[in-house]
């Protein structure tokens, strides 16, 4: 039975295949990453063996992750951090609930961050009388919208700036007509005056340090730089999938991720956090908090095949490559994860009953796992997926049968040739009906394939 994430999937995939503006908009933006990149790859010598490296890390860190995580927690709360383990998303919402009463705080700054989207922290903030205000300018635009993020890095990727400024123009009152440079320092103006009011502060990370016990920040705006350091609480929420051993693999990652993200050789601010303000210091928070948040990713992590879906540093790259989602979008999908990715371990996370269908968004072409960074076979993981949605069950009887009677037939080449071509034609029409809604109906040639092997011969 197919779920109701699925239809809403496909009714909305489908309009968006065919909205051509929308689609104008996402490649224009996808095409100035992509001019971009080759810039940045520069700084690799051998960028192969840079990937390599980075996936072998990673599978250390994934490997060993009880280890290095206990090895943070240890080695953070000797400064003053408190560490929280939450099991699911539940658990991490009280949390922070229980701090924001604790600190009687009405005010939250929020920096860009993923996780927070997927446990929707906004939402429950919202619940409990508390304001959150999304500091980044992409997240910004959208949170005025009313909209989720769109895409992993580049929140508003679908919009253009003609679009901002008509929202600016109508929520903000500035002019329709003003450019985009003009419209980042009402912005701007806007947001300083949220961090001077906020109690608390609120970031991800791109990375948790093991060895020296911090996280690591990469940003372009300096949002978060000012979300941990400006209010007096400080709380990170961050997926246990993001460790690293020790310090130095930032000079292997932050390129990478800097690369792969944005197409820059570095961002323009790195942070490494490991606490709260310390004696003798003159700024930073007065406590820190970090949250760890497994939320489905120990089930993942038990997969033997799959986990290496954990390896992803969510640099948006496969986003940008795969030719279905530069067709559809972000928001079709209706998951935090969009893209290749999030096709990959939404199941895992959320559940392979209502989630399955995102494994088929692909055409397998392999292109995500070209230009992933961590060489993570995406492609391959995807048709895992698919073979696990069987094994599980979660096949329809109709979809068993389609699938051997096609096997039967193409192992028997006399039933293959069985029928003449108007009939297969409407057979197939009939039985794919979506895939004649975009395209043209399919069309079995006249002769098969062994009568023009025998022609062939004779000639």
């Amino acid at each position: 039975m197919q779920s109701i994430y699925a239809a809403s999937f496909l009714e909305k995939s489908s309009a968006k295949a065919v909205d051509k503006s929308h689609r104008k908009k996402i490649n224009f933006n996808i095409g100035k990453y992509n001019a971009v990149v080759p810039k940045g790859k520069e700084q690799f010598t051998d960028l192969n063996r840079v990937k390599e490296l980075a996936k072998n890390k990673k599978w250390e860190a994934i490997e060993h992750l009880d280890l290095y995580l206990n090895q943070f927690e240890e080695q953070i709360t000797k400064r003053g951090t408190k560490v929280f383990w939450a099991e699911d998303s539940e658990q991490a919402l009280n949390f922070i609930g229980e701090i924001c009463k604790q600190k009687q705080c009405t005010s939250v700054v929020k920096s860009k961050s993923m996780v927070t989207e997927e446990i929707h922290l906004n939402h429950y903030l919202e619940s409990i009388g508390v304001e959150s205000v999304e500091t980044d300018l992409g997240e910004y635009i959208q949170q005025m919208d009313g909209e989720a993020p769109y895409h992993i890095v580049t929140p508003a990727m679908h919009k253009s700036k003609e679009d901002v400024a008509k929202l600016f123009a109508e929520k903000l009152g500035t002019n329709i007509n003003s450019t985009p440079e003009e419209l980042t320092l009402v912005a701007r103006k806007n947001l300083r005056e949220k961090y001077v009011q906020a109690e608390i502060g609120v970031t991800g990370a791109n990375f948790i340090i093991a060895d020296v016990g911090a996280i690591a920040v990469t940003e372009n705006e300096g949002n978060a730089r000012l979300s941990a350091s400006w209010p007096k609480t400080h709380i990170v929420i961050v997926g246990i999938e993001k460790v690293i051993p020790s310090i130095n693999d930032l000079g292997l990652f932050w390129p990478l991720l800097a690369t792969y993200g944005t197409g820059q050789q570095v961002t323009v601010y790195n942070s490494i956090i490991g606490g709260p303000r310390q004696e003798g210091e003159s700024d930073g928070p007065e406590d820190m908090y970090v949250i760890l948040l497994d939320n489905g990713r120990t089930d993942l992590l038990a997969n033997a095949k799959s986990r290496e879906a954990l390896y992803c540093i969510r640099c948006g790259a496969c986003l940008n490559a795969c030719p279905i989602y530069k067709n559809i979008g972000g928001h079709a999908y209706e998951t935090t994860y969009s893209g290749p990715i999030g096709s990959v371990i939404t199941p895992h996370l959320r559940g392979m009953h209502d989630y399955k269908h995102l494994s088929y968004a692909s055409s397998l072409c392999g292109n995500c796992t070209e230009v992933c960074p961590v060489k993570i076979n995406l492609h391959e993981l995807l048709l895992e997926n698919r073979k696990e949605a069987v094994d599980i069950g979660e096949a329809s009887y109709a979809e068993k049968f389609a699938w051997k009677l096609w096997k039967q037939t193409s192992l028997n080449r006399r039933l293959m040739n069985q029928g003449t071509a108007p009939i297969k034609n409407w057979m197939m029409n009939k039985m794919f009906k979506g895939w004649s809604q975009q395209r043209s109906p399919l069309q079995f040639p006249s002769k098969t394939f062994n009568q023009l092997w025998k022609e062939g011969r004779k000639k």
